[in-house]
């Protein structure tokens, strides 16, 4: 049995408000019972500029000449008569799909391991699994570099080539989605219905037709969700690509040479559309499933907990043992390759590669523009994300503003950073728009990450809040208590868990983007990430690869710092969950 003091809290801090003027309809009264039909006209506004003209604008680009005229048939055609269009787009289609063949079973493998078996130091594995989301996706371009290019320890295992090429950009891309790949299945295999396993036990099937007639089912939506999910991020990524792809261009690629070193913003702009296409088609195909989706778990329903069985659980101990040693021998490459002085034939440890104000890409100058905008991006980002759903999940109003509203927040998932970042250029860089003044500033690079990664913060957030009875709400307006009001002092503290994961997710994502900022920053906000792909095109791999560690220490250790801080916050916040003596 648990406390229910929140409601009491509720009612005790409307009583309060009543006794203090607050619910006496005042004007200040009247204005914040107002408020939030407001702020969801303002936020519509917002979703507006910050995603919808933008896409606009990259539409534009490709549909209309410099005149006006509708051009986009002959552009069209130009582009698909160009003898190097098909095989950008076979490659683009190839590598995405050996990659989605290659991370979504190794990943539901792992994830398999720490839902559904009794594996020892589950958190360990767990964390070594997640530490590519705390780096840039260029370094494992880097870390495959030094292990097999050209001066790499393990320079012939590709043959004469190395590994500039398919390859290279297949194993770069693979540690890149693999952790997107994982928290996907890890959610899908978290939820069993225990009585589904003790039904196939007690018919006489065997673990592998169980697993094959009770898990994989219960799992297919999430595999597929993953493997959507690692298409769109590999055919929209030119980080890899840009580092290990030698010989092999791919159309992200193209899109990115075509607007920064060709200057052809219609063909960048008409690579961009197609970039699109995909995101779009299996985020509808995804939505579409999702709705066909059954509850696995019913009110009746008994949560599955594995069973000691030592065939299994060593099995799924070697599994994530060699994926982890994987992961972490990619990671030690790039650190270790940043801390010697010539890799791998001069291996005295120095920190010379770390001076960044001697090198080209930015100097610490980068480093510093990232902190703040990964601490502004998180900061405006969480707030802005939670008041959203809030408006769509906790408060009244026309049912069809509230559609409109949770379409536009979960619509970014199916736009690409590239598309965005492109999008953002021939929008706020128009010259008749007011608000070209923004172009180039940290102001901008922040409206883009909080547009490009504000889907799943939603998520987040309208998961934390339905989870949250109506009588808050209830109990408070029948005492004359503004809903911003209730917000803040009831739903707030409630919900702080999914803030503070939101806010963790914020800082981290600014903090390793490139994609979605690439064309957006001027020589005084550039950022590490951003100074990494520059070293690198410069030929200082080393500190290209000192820059990733920087940002990869830095995003682990800000989670750290996060969760120490805000432990004392859930202390006192979330005692109410915790069982009465």
């Amino acid at each position: 049995m648990t406390r229910a003091w929140p409601v009491a809290g509720a009612k005790a801090e409307s009583e309060a408000a009543v006794s203090c003027g607050r619910g006496t309809g005042g004007a200040a009264d009247r204005i914040a019972h107002a408020a939030p039909a407001a702020m969801k006209w303002l936020w519509l506004a917002g979703l507006a500029v910050a995603l919808v003209l933008p896409l606009l604008a990259l539409f534009g680009q490709a549909w209309f000449d410099d005149a006006g005229r509708w051009a986009l048939p002959a552009r069209v055609a130009e582009l698909v008569a160009n003898p190097n269009f098909l095989p950008l787009l076979g490659r683009s289609v190839a590598v995405s799909l050996t990659v989605a063949a290659l991370v979504v079973p190794l990943a539901f493998g792992f994830a398999y391991a720490l839902q559904r078996s009794r594996i020892a130091l589950k958190p360990l594995w767990r964390g070594i699994a997640l530490l590519p989301l705390f780096a840039p996706s260029l370094l494992p371009g880097i870390a495959l570099v030094y292990l097999f290019g050209n001066q790499g320890v393990f320079k012939g295992v590709f043959g004469a080539g190395g590994i500039y090429g398919f390859w290279g950009i297949v194993l770069g891309e693979a540690f890149y989605t693999f952790p997107h790949a994982l928290m996907v299945l890890m959610a899908a295999l978290s939820l069993a219905d225990a009585r589904l396993y003790e039904a196939a036990r007690a018919m006489g099937a065997c673990a592998w037709r169980t697993f094959l007639t009770v898990t994989l089912p219960g799992a297919r939506h999430g595999l597929f969700g993953a493997a959507c999910l690692v298409f769109t991020l590999v055919v929209t990524d030119f980080g890899v690509p840009k580092v290990v792809g030698g010989g092999y261009p791919v159309l992200a690629l193209e899109a990115y040479k075509a607007v920064v070193g060709q200057q052809q913003f219609a063909r960048g702009a008409l690579i961009g559309m197609l970039l699109l296409l995909p995101a779009l088609l299996t985020f509808g195909v995804d939505i579409a499933m999702q709705r066909r989706q059954r509850a696995q778990m019913s009110s009746r329903a008994q949560v599955y907990v594995p069973s000691r069985d030592g065939l299994r659980d060593t099995c799924c101990t070697l599994v994530v043992m060699v994926i982890g040693a994987a992961l972490l021998t990619m990671l030690a490459a790039a650190v270790g390759a940043s801390l010697v002085k010539l890799w791998p034939y001069n291996l005295q440890l120095t920190l010379a590669h770390y001076d960044f104000d001697n090198m080209d890409g930015g100097g610490w100058l980068a480093y510093r523009n990232s902190l703040r905008l990964a601490a502004l991006s998180a900061l405006a980002g969480t707030l802005a994300i939670f008041f959203g759903a809030w408006l769509t999940e906790r408060t009244r109003g026309p049912a069809w503003l509230h559609g409109v509203l949770r379409a536009g927040f979960v619509l970014p998932m199916a736009v690409p950073g590239l598309v965005l970042g492109l999008g953002y250029v021939f929008f706020f860089n128009a010259p008749s728009n007011p608000l070209h003044a923004l172009y180039g500033t940290m102001t901008l690079l922040v409206i883009c990450n909080v547009a490009h990664f504000y889907t799943t913060g939603h998520l987040t957030a309208a998961a934390a809040l339905r989870q949250l009875d109506a009588e808050f709400e209830a109990a408070a307006l029948s005492l004359g208590v503004a809903p911003l009001i209730t917000c803040w002092r009831v739903t707030v503290p409630i919900c702080l868990p999914a803030l503070i994961d939101i806010f963790r997710y914020l800082f981290v994502s600014a903090m390793t983007t490139v994609s979605a900022v690439i064309f957006l920053y001027s020589p005084d906000t550039v950022l590490a990430a951003i100074s990494v792909l520059n070293m690198d095109d410069a030929g200082d791999t080393a500190p290209a690869a000192a820059m990733s560690t920087l940002i990869l220490l830095t995003s682990a250790l800000a989670c750290l710092l996060l969760m120490g801080a805000a432990r004392g916050w859930l202390r006192r916040t979330q005692a109410w969950r915790a069982p009465a003596p």
